[in-house]
């Protein structure tokens, strides 16, 4: 390699940037010991932008387009090196390029459950998650908060930034507002833009947009799925006095295959009953649907049942005898 071509590589005329990788942010170009050549052309990209930056100092920013680099174009540049007008040297600059291309499905999930304010329930506990995209939309920002001078900066290095500033943000949504778990269920679409508005703030901080976000599910513990599941059973039914008859029907079938434990079960049944007309006759103001003449006729039954089974273990009635009276009166209540 001759003299003038060792010195011809010394001085940069083209610098561009053609992303190869995906999820690449920041990409610091390639400088080395050379210099850039005065009139050199910087080529930025759609879903690029360029900034140069000066012994650490960021001076001028590009968009999209093709530029020759000169006192016009450099102008905070040139007023750092305090060069003349000709502005004919070669020059040192690093120059960083960034993608502002959206960065799509980004995940995000509560690996604990989050205390939420239940506008029905009070607090509860609930485990939620999604994806969101965002961008970059203020370089300068990006670069002195986050990249700073790294040769490249990914999507991976930053995820797990950006995942504290979800759920700090979603923790925050749900401690300050009166938020209904049925509500949220019931129309994901909604509550998802209700919280791209809640977090978005915070990435513009980082010079970045939130353009989406998705909430993809949201569950609750294990516990608290089956406490619901009963409330939503009693909606059904309707009210206390029908969901008490409704657990009673359910526990006939097995008070009846279990002649040994008749007794205690039809107590038990006859006490489910009674709670159900305490509960509905105090929320309602007076006696549950159905009540009254109805329970007193399951109560009296039952205490048959039970006088029966005494005779039946006395041996003065046989098990046959039994089974086919105890049917025959439980046959009314299914």
């Amino acid at each position: 390699m001759g003299l003038l071509d060792f010195i011809s590589k010394q001085f940069i005329d083209v610098i561009e940037w053609t992303e190869t990788q995906n999820g690449v942010l920041a990409y610091r170009y390639p400088m080395a010991d050379h210099e850039i050549q005065t009139g050199g052309r910087l080529t930025v990209r759609d879903s690029q932008m360029a900034l140069f930056v000066n012994e650490g100092v960021i001076a001028d920013q590009f968009g999209p387009g093709l530029y020759t680099l000169n006192t016009q174009n450099l102008p905070v540049l040139t007023n750092l090196k305090n060069w003349d007008k000709a502005f004919a040297s070669p020059f040192k600059s690093d120059v960083y390029f960034f993608s502002t291309r959206e960065q799509i499905d980004q995940k995000w999930g509560t690996a604990q459950p989050v205390t939420i304010r239940d506008k029905e329930f009070g607090p509860i506990r609930i485990r939620t998650f999604g994806n969101y995209a965002y961008h970059i939309t203020d370089p300068k920002v990006f670069y002195q908060k986050i990249s700073g001078s790294r040769e490249v900066y990914t999507t991976q290095e930053l995820e797990g930034q950006l995942r504290g500033i979800v759920l700090s943000n979603l923790a925050n949504y749900f401690g300050s507002a009166s938020v209904g778990f049925v509500d949220m269920a019931a129309n994901q679409t909604e509550f998802s833009q209700k919280l791209l508005a809640a977090i978005a703030p915070s990435f513009l901080e980082y010079g970045l947009e939130l353009k989406s976000f998705f909430v993809e599910s949201i569950s609750l513990p294990g516990e608290l799925q089956t406490h619901f599941d009963r409330l939503a059973s009693m909606n059904l039914l309707g009210d206390l006095g029908r969901y008490a008859k409704f657990q009673t029907a359910e526990s006939i079938p097995v008070a009846a295959a279990n002649p040994g434990g008749l007794a205690g079960a039809g107590a038990s049944l006859g006490a489910g009953v009674a709670i159900g007309q305490t509960m509905a006759s105090a929320l309602g103001g007076g006696t549950a649907p159905g009540g009254g003449a109805a329970s007193s006729e399951m109560d009296e039954t039952l205490a048959l049942i039970e006088k029966l089974h005494g005779l039946f273990k006395k041996g003065i009635l046989t098990e046959t005898e039994f089974e086919a009276k105890k049917q025959e009166l439980l046959k009314k209540f299914k």
